[in-house]
C-alpha cells in the first residue's frame, strides 16, 4: 500500500481517524489502512478528551476568520457542532457564547449571523440578549417614533 504522508503525519501526532478523514477529504476506511500499514498502536478509545476543559476543546478546533466570524472544523451530529469533552457532548454554540459573553446563555441560542456554519459566540443571541434588544428598540420608537 502507498501511505500518504500526509495521514501518517496526522496519525504519529495522534490525531482521530475521524478527524483525519475529515479534514483530508478522505474515506475513514483509507485512514486505517493507512494506521494498519504504518504498523501503529492501536488508537485509544473512550479515554476522555486531550483537552483539559471544554473551552480549550472549542478552541482547538474553532478557526477564526479576520471578519469577525468562526469556522468550526470539529465533530458534528448531523448539521449540529458539538464539542466533545469528558464523554458528553456540547453544542458548540453554548461553548461559544460562554466564552464570549463571559456567562452561560439563557434559553434558546438564536444566530444573528447569515454565513453559514459560523460558530462566533457573538453571533448568537440568548433570552436576555434578545429582551434588552426589544426594550431599546421600544424606547428608541417612543422617542423617535415607530416605522411608518
Amino acid at each position: 500500500m502507498k501511505v500518504r504522508a500526509d495521514i501518517a503525519e496526522l496519525l504519529r501526532a495522534g490525531t482521530p481517524h475521524i478527524e483525519i478523514a475529515r479534514q483530508l477529504h478522505v474515506r475513514r476506511d483509507t485512514v486505517r489502512e493507512t494506521h494498519k500499514a504504518l504498523r501503529l498502536p492501536a488508537p485509544v478509545r473512550g479515554g476522555g478528551s486531550p483537552h483539559a476543559t471544554v473551552e480549550d476543546a472549542y478552541r482547538a478546533h474553532a478557526v477564526p476568520a479576520a471578519d469577525g466570524h468562526v469556522t468550526w472544523t470539529g465533530y458534528g451530529v448531523g448539521t449540529r457542532a458539538v464539542v466533545c469533552h469528558g464523554g458528553r457532548r456540547i453544542a458548540v454554540q453554548r461553548v461559544a457564547f460562554r466564552l464570549h459573553h463571559g456567562r452561560d446563555a439563557e434559553g434558546r441560542l438564536t444566530r444573528t449571523c447569515t454565513m453559514p456554519g459560523c460558530v462566533a459566540g457573538a453571533h448568537y443571541a440568548d433570552r436576555r440578549i434578545r429582551e434588552a434588544n426589544a426594550r431599546s428598540d421600544r424606547a428608541f420608537a417612543a422617542i423617535f417614533g415607530g416605522p411608518r
